[in-house]
């Protein structure tokens, strides 16, 4: 019997789980030398080589025929469908969903780093086109897999190119950082093609946890104590004080993208916030509202908007809850359209019955809140990216 059966369920957030020998088959030299580590370590992403003994329970008849009962305990690595494609189409079918928007496991947050450090365009577009191809890949093992091409945004002409591209690829969406590159905003003028051409071909522009960069000072754990182990209690990762920043570049820069008006040129553009929480958004969209009454008697920007920041939020940003979090309390504090259901597969932080945790925060006779979650504020995000 499959995780979630019962209703039409598409999963906004799962991975690939990519390494170096699998991206080095739709990269330049170069790149791959780059992601390797020109030292001959893994620097960006592991080999094959040194995952062996992992990945070699993927072929054991035995650890397969467990497949079905394991699909929710077995976690990064170990679980199916997590790096060959082959196996991802009998994923949904265990988990029960009708779909899953899927994301890379370690590029988005490099990505990220290139654009705000480097100057070699060749380099940073290398990369996402590397991402691309890879991803391209791995979601044609089924239509139900849809695939999220990195745009970078550090040159005008290079982004608008490879989002012509994405989008003749058949990509579910774009994805782009959520952080400045070196040079320029995000709602910068010279941008302006890219979010028309996701307009036109009715695909979401998408943001995820990775895409801001650095997200903390690391003197904030400079406080006289032992730095406690992170979320997998393991090496020091991810904590309560990084949970806390996770939020903060995608908040700044969907608020500037809304007062300098880009939501308000292209009212048919979706954007997703994914793996990124959605326990903020009321709050900011009220924080939102609050700047605009503030500063609108002085701005032109905000003069030209025709409706309340908070608006724009409702009609087109969709958000992931983290399991942890009142999905009720979001529909109810900020809006029944936002939340989406997502698994995170197959990344432990994704807890291992999302199902049960995201329930116990809605009202047992909300099928209409549950309907949304679960499917119809996903269908709204995808548009024409939910190629089924």
């Amino acid at each position: 019997m499959a995780y979630i059966s019962g209703r039409i369920v598409h999963d906004a957030d799962a991975h690939i789980m990519e390494t170096a020998d699998y991206l080095a088959e739709f990269s330049s030299e170069k790149i791959s030398k780059h992601l390797e580590g020109f030292d001959g370590s893994a620097r960006v992403v592991t080999r094959q080589a040194d995952l062996a003994k992992i990945l070699a329970k993927q072929s054991d008849a035995d650890y397969r025929a467990k497949d079905a009962e394991q699909i929710m305990l077995r976690k990064n690595w170990d679980a199916t469908g997590a790096l060959f494609k082959e196996d991802r189409a009998a994923v949904l079918d265990h988990l029960g969903v009708a779909s899953q928007l899927i994301f890379n496991t370690f590029l988005n947050g490099h990505l990220a780093y290139l654009e705000k450090t480097s100057t070699d365009l060749d380099l940073i577009y290398g990369v996402a086109e590397t991402h691309n191809r890879a991803m391209q890949d791995f979601c044609s093992a089924d239509k139900r897999l849809l695939g999220s091409a990195y745009i970078p945004l550090a040159d005008f002409e290079r982004s608008i190119a490879m989002a012509e591209q994405a989008i003749k690829d058949g990509f579910s969406g774009l994805l782009i950082p959520s952080q400045c590159p070196r040079t320029h905003s995000p709602s910068h003028t010279g941008l302006f093609p890219v979010w028309a051409m996701a307009e036109e071909a009715n695909l979401p522009v998408l943001f995820h946890v990775g895409g801001g960069g650095k997200l903390l000072d690391d003197m904030y754990f400079m406080n006289g104590l032992p730095i406690p182990p992170d979320f997998h209690g393991g090496a020091e990762n991810f904590r309560s004080v990084d949970y806390m920043a996770i939020p903060t570049p995608v908040m700044q820069t969907l608020a500037t993208m809304i007062f300098d008006g880009i939501f308000e040129k292209h009212p048919q553009l979706m954007f997703g916030v994914i793996e990124q929480g959605a326990l903020w958004v009321p709050s900011w969209m009220r924080y939102l509202d609050s700047a605009y009454a503030a500063f609108s008697r002085m701005e032109e920007r905000l003069q030209n908007l025709s409706m309340r920041p908070s608006d724009y939020v409702r009609r087109q940003i969709r958000a992931t809850p983290y399991p942890a979090e009142d999905v009720g309390w979001i529909m109810r504090e900020g809006d029944p359209s936002i939340p989406l259901f997502s698994s995170d597969y197959p990344h432990v932080e994704g807890g291992r019955n999302p199902v049960k945790r995201f329930e116990s925060t809605i009202a047992e006779d909300d099928e209409a809140g549950r309907d949304r979650f679960y499917q119809t504020n996903f269908e709204s995000l995808m548009g024409a990216g939910l190629r089924l």
